[in-house]
């Protein structure tokens, strides 16, 4: 740039003169169109009650007031403390990407794209709306593959892209410095806007609809009672309502704090930068396509004839820990040592701008999260109370979108998408803590940016929920991964292993884990393996009379009128028949219940059940977590194992499927013993009091030695549920799934007697039939040592037509190939094609699963594979066998 800037001792201010930074000025810069007048009249008085007090005059709150008013709620408040979009929004890049790695966060950002396209004729507000396209672009072969799993992915979704080489980059981007690019991924439909004018527009369509919009006016805190909102309090006076929106962004963790029930909002703002230059000598067109180069961790578009630039630095800087607050966004420092890396990559993708004008570098902050997924829904502890925040520097994309599924949330109860990845219920009160939050977004920052290859792992705040046996297991070569803040061994590597060199293994390819992970499989089928799953989700549900049982009946599709000590897998489903949570419920007694869920499901299942309770009832509900450590003892040897150990019969006559008992183990009383694996493999399940935790282990790893035993991860879990066609919550299951989709009919009592939630959705799609159907792919012409591994996420095409993507994959050892799970469901493309998917509509199919970008033939099955393939290796065995006895 002019004055030849090689670093940044060389940004002198005489040299690039540094403009203070003014609200106002900027404003008009961006072309601010404010709803205040320049005589600042006097405030209008608060309404005494509304139906919802939306925190947040920025672009997220004012989209969520806009969707509202469309879906025709009335009393709608809007509150900002300060100037609308005088925050963030007015100082964000403009950008509009829908090139997100979450496919919900596409489908967000591309409804986006059309609500601000479609604005101005809405309105009559120009929204500086301009259709420009974007390139991704890859510096390297890995990156180029992630970029064209991506479009992949895309074009599932309908969003028009391509994947082109550098040559076609330079035709479409005039400035782009192509000599170390391998490849792109174009977008064309991206576009870039004046945020502060897409701010007033939804807030002039929602005034217009009758949204009241107050500014500066403050929120001092939510009152709550019995555990409902039921007013706000402002420094202005008291508003009763029924509903409260936070989207106070950077502030929205201390706003949740103020609640008279603490409401946990898990954001942390980080200072953002960009650069803003003046007119290029051959100005800029301002349809010139969005820049992001992920490998050079910048994004750069058009403005005003230059350019603007940012980034996602290595080493970002969290601001606000203490929690102070300020009403608008001020004059944040310059500093431009800490850009300098940024601004050297800028050069090198476009040496044409050393020689233009710098004009000003903006520093603001931005709110991320501890997963790198924006946070909406309904809070856990207060009901009533929603959030839409944290966008990590997406928030215009995210705004449009994210406020339609929040209207659709809090008018229907549930948005049109499944929006579990970013549900607020997905964190618990362990990610609040201030510290975690600040280390967590430190990471989280330059991750956006980061290169991400399958089953990466955050390396902050580790470590904060742990099994008994952590330690045990680290001394034995188990390498960790984290869920829902807990530690599980993905699986342990054998001592003569280079640790170092497995840890910084990243690939799309095969990966160095396999024949560790081989091993563990092989074990857990022919002798014995203990995996430690304490991490799982375990609560306990008892009650003086019957009320625990009629609550369960209630929430569950089949039948918990069992005898004591019988285990029922069952769902929970909603009204449309959708999975809520996937569990298995054990009966302890007459009155008393164990319920077992995913990890991830700690606080989503909690808020489940709690919302079906009875307020006056005799029932308790305890989360009993964090008091029992889980062992699975897998394998056709864990009988002989568990009988040494606790001198009781274990054969199937004496203790069957599906079936638990407390016994001893060892010394330890009252240890709850299952039949079952979740693997579909022999051998039980141990939830044993935390006291005893050490000592089963030892006895069970002592006494196992004879039979083989040794330790396991999930990795091989994963592999033999896959195998087994196991469908999981979270990845094959969510809210928009229900049992006759995926198989598991059998598992829905129709005639129990209790009209479960549900019921009647399920009788009416039995009835017209599914229109989707869960199915088990298995990959025949796939090289599992040169091609590229499917992972989730990838199409799947039926008569080369596309008909679903996968949600869950793995290796399968006992098959020899790779196993894709996923739904299908007929081509939106074809008329005539039925609207229903029959089992002869599978069967007749022929079928391709595409990996970045190229497609691998692929066989359906209804039912699992596993059964048959054993059967062949057996034979196979036994003729390798013969032919061995006879040399």
């Amino acid at each position: 740039m002019r004055g030849c800037v090689r670093s940044s001792k060389a940004l002198a201010p005489a040299m690039f003169p540094r403009l203070l930074f003014d609200v106002h000025r900027w404003g008009s810069l961006l072309g601010r169109r404010g709803l205040a007048s320049a005589g600042e009249p006097q405030p209008t008085p608060l309404p005494s009650q509304a139906r919802v007090v939306i925190c947040g005059g920025g672009i997220v709150g004012s989209s969520v007031a806009y969707h509202l008013a469309k879906l025709g709620w009335k009393d709608v408040v809007l509150l900002e403390q300060g100037r609308l979009g005088a925050g963030t929004t007015r100082l964000c890049a403009g950008i509009v990407s829908t090139a997100k790695h979450i496919p919900i966060e596409s489908k967000m950002a591309d409804y986006s794209n059309t609500l601000y396209q479609q604005l101005e004729q809405e309105t009559g507000v120009k929204t500086g709306y301009v259709k420009t396209g974007s390139l991704c672009l890859a510096q390297n072969q890995d990156r180029f593959i992630s970029l064209k799993r991506l479009a992949s992915r895309l074009k599932v979704l309908g969003i028009p892209c391509d994947v082109i080489t550098p040559k076609q980059v330079a035709e479409l981007h005039p400035l782009v410095n192509i000599h170390d690019l391998v490849g792109a991924v174009h977008v064309p439909g991206d576009a870039v806007v004046c945020p502060p004018d897409v701010n007033h527009a939804l807030v002039v369509a929602a005034a217009k609809n009758g949204v009241q919009i107050h500014e500066h006016t403050s929120v001092n805190h939510v009152m709550v009672q019995k555990g409902h909102v039921t007013g706000v309090e402002t420094d202005r006076g008291t508003i009763d309502c029924d509903y409260f929106v936070n989207c106070a962004g950077q502030w929205a963790y201390e706003l949740g704090l103020s609640s008279e029930d603490p409401v946990s909002v898990p954001v942390h703002a980080c200072e953002h930068f960009y650069l803003l230059t003046k007119p290029l000598e051959q100005p800029l067109q301002p349809h010139a396509p969005v820049v992001m180069d992920l490998d050079g961790r910048i994004y750069v578009r058009a403005w005003q004839g230059g350019v603007l630039s940012g980034g996602f630095e290595k080493n970002p800087k969290p601001i606000f820990t203490e929690g102070r607050s300020q009403l608008e966004i001020q004059g944040m420092q310059e500093d431009w040592d800490h850009f300098e890396p940024m601004l050297s990559a800028l050069l090198r993708r476009m040496p044409s701008l050393d020689s233009c004008e710098i004009h000003q570098l903006i520093n603001w902050p931005e709110s991320f999260t501890p997963d790198m997924r924006c946070i909406m829904g309904e809070t856990q502890t207060v009901h009533g109370y929603f959030v839409l925040g944290g966008m990590n520097s997406s928030g215009l994309s995210f705004a449009g979108g994210g406020g339609r599924y929040l209207a659709e949330w809090m008018t229907y109860g549930y948005p049109s998408e499944n929006v579990w990845p970013l549900d607020v219920k997905r964190f618990g009160t362990l990610q609040s803590s201030r510290t975690f939050l600040r280390h967590r977004v430190m990471e989280v920052m330059p991750l956006l940016y980061e290169l991400k290859v399958p089953r990466w792992d955050f390396q902050t705040g580790r470590q904060l929920r742990t099994s008994p046996l952590y330690d045990r297991l680290d001394t034995q070569g188990a390498r960790w991964m984290e869920k829902h803040g807990f530690e599980r061994a993905k699986y342990f590597v054998p001592s003569g292993k280079d640790l170092l060199a497995l840890d910084q293994s990243k690939t799309f390819y095969k990966p160095d884990w396999f024949d560790i992970v081989g091993a563990e499989v092989k074990c857990c089928k022919e002798a014995v393996c203990v995996v430690d799953m304490s991490s799982f989700t375990k609560f306990e549900l008892s009650s003086s009379g019957d009320q625990a049982l009629e609550l369960l009946q209630r929430l569950c599709a089949n039948d918990l009128d069992v005898p004591v000590g019988h285990i029922v897998h069952t769902g929970m489903l909603n009204h449309r028949g959708g999975y809520e949570n996937d569990c298995s419920v054990v009966r302890l007694s007459k009155n008393r219940f164990f319920i077992i869920s995913p990890s991830d499901q700690q606080v989503h299942c909690w808020s489940w059940i709690k919302q079906h309770m009875p307020s006056d009832s005799q029932l308790q509900l305890e989360d009993v977590t964090w008091k029992y450590t889980a062992l699975n003892v897998i394998g056709p040897r864990a009988m002989d194992v568990l009988s040494e150990l606790s001198y009781v019969p274990l054969t199937p006559d004496h203790f069957p499927s599906l079936f638990c008992k407390e016994m001893s183990v060892g010394y330890a009383n009252g240890i709850r013993v299952m039949s079952m694996t979740h693997t579909g493999e022999p051998g039980f399940m141990l939830y044993i009091p935390i006291e005893y935790a050490l000592h089963v282990y030892n006895e069970v790893m002592s006494v196992g030695q004879k039979y083989g035993i040794r330790n396991s991860g999930y990795y091989a879990l994963r592999s033999l549920r896959i195998e087994k066609f196991f469908a999981f919550w979270g990845q094959d299951l969510d809210a928009f799934t229900t049992p006759l989709e995926c198989g598991r009919e059998f598992r829905v009592k129709f005639d129990k007697g209790t009209e479960f939630i549900g019921r009647e959705a399920l009788l009416q799609q039995r009835q017209v039939g599914v229109r989707r159907r869960f199915i088990m792919f298995l990959l025949e012409d796939h090289n599992t040592e040169l091609d590229l591994w499917p992972w989730w996420g990838e199409p799947i095409y039926r008569n080369e037509e596309l008909v679903g993507v996968t949600s869950s994959s793995a290796y399968s050892y006992t098959l020899e190939r790779h196993v894709c799970l996923g739904f299908v469901k007929p081509p939106q493309t074809d008329p005539g094609a039925p609207t229903v998917v029959t089992a002869d509509f599978i069967n007749r199919g022929e079928y391709e699963v595409e990996i970045g970008g190229h497609r691998y033939h692929a066989k359906a099955k209804l039912y699992p594979f596993s059964s048959l393939f054993a059967q062949q290796r057996r034979r196979k065995d036994d003729m390798e066998f013969s032919s061995f006895q006879g040399k």
